[in-house]
């Protein structure tokens, strides 16, 4: 099996996980791009990285699904090999809301889509990374929010609880990990230009608040995506159980 460093990236087709897919590539990653349900942004993202001769799977998976997740990453153990980098990405963001208004049924979904989910994933990974499987050491970076830290009220504070839990997984299992030639890192991105934005009922949403970033402007899913790369790379070797905020001074 050829010695090329694998990444897998969760809901990798479009936004934050699209970018992250483009820039590992080009670094000489083999991808593999997860996604849910839009193929067909995630097979027309793997098109564009084999023309310019990188190496990419897509893999179709409900990440919050146990089974799925034991597919997918049984999958990239038969196709692309062993596994460097797990970059956890995919999450669900529902229509503004406040508290008061929202469904258990909602809460419920956003909990298991942005939470289950990245456990599930990052069980999977240690098992394949840990030097106490006999594994070779790897990194795994978490994508939070900075709504896990403002809470996001009068919006949507599920999502901003789920992120919040995205962090404490991020610390908890950096200190459990870390002998074990693995290392954890979050990013927590905060105003970023996605398709997110329209999940949530307001597509312009960060036009309408990006006077309040110090910087003066939104974020681009390329700038997340270096922060990822970074922490994914030896740059970064002595990082682990931190958090990378991208939030132009928020």
């Amino acid at each position: 099996m050829s010695l090329q460093k694998v990444a897998v990236i969760t809901g990798g087709g479009r936004g934050i996980g699209a970018a992250t897919a483009l820039l590992f590539a080009k670094e000489g990653y083999a991808v593999c791009i997860n996604y849910k349900s839009d193929g067909e942004s995630a097979n027309k993202l793997a098109q564009s990285i084999t023309v310019e001769g990188g190496k990419c799977i897509t893999v179709q998976a409900d990440v919050s699904c146990e089974n799925d997740v034991i597919r997918m990453f049984s999958t990239v153990d038969r196709e692309l090999g062993t596994l460097s980098v797990l970059v956890n990405n995919a999450g669900i963001l529902k229509k503004q809301s406040r508290l008061e208004d929202m469904t258990a049924e909602r809460i419920n979904a956003v909990l298991v889509n942005n939470v289950t989910s990245y456990f599930l994933c990052c069980r999977e990974a240690v098992k394949r990374m840990s030097t106490r499987h006999d594994g070779l050491g790897g990194v795994i970076v978490n994508v939070s929010s900075g709504a896990a830290r403002s809470g996001s009220p009068n919006e949507y504070i599920d999502y901003a609880a789920s992120k919040g839990a995205i962090d404490t997984l991020t610390k908890g299992l950096s200190l459990e990990v870390a002998a074990e030639g693995i290392r954890v890192n979050c990013v927590r991105p905060g105003l970023i230009y996605t398709d997110m934005h329209a999940d949530g009922g307001e597509p312009e949403r960060v036009e309408r608040l990006k006077s309040i970033i110090p910087l003066q402007r939104g974020g681009e899913p390329f700038e997340v995506a270096e922060a990822i790369y970074w922490l994914a790379s030896e740059k970064s070797s002595f990082s682990t159980g931190n958090y990378l905020d991208l939030s132009g001074g928020l």
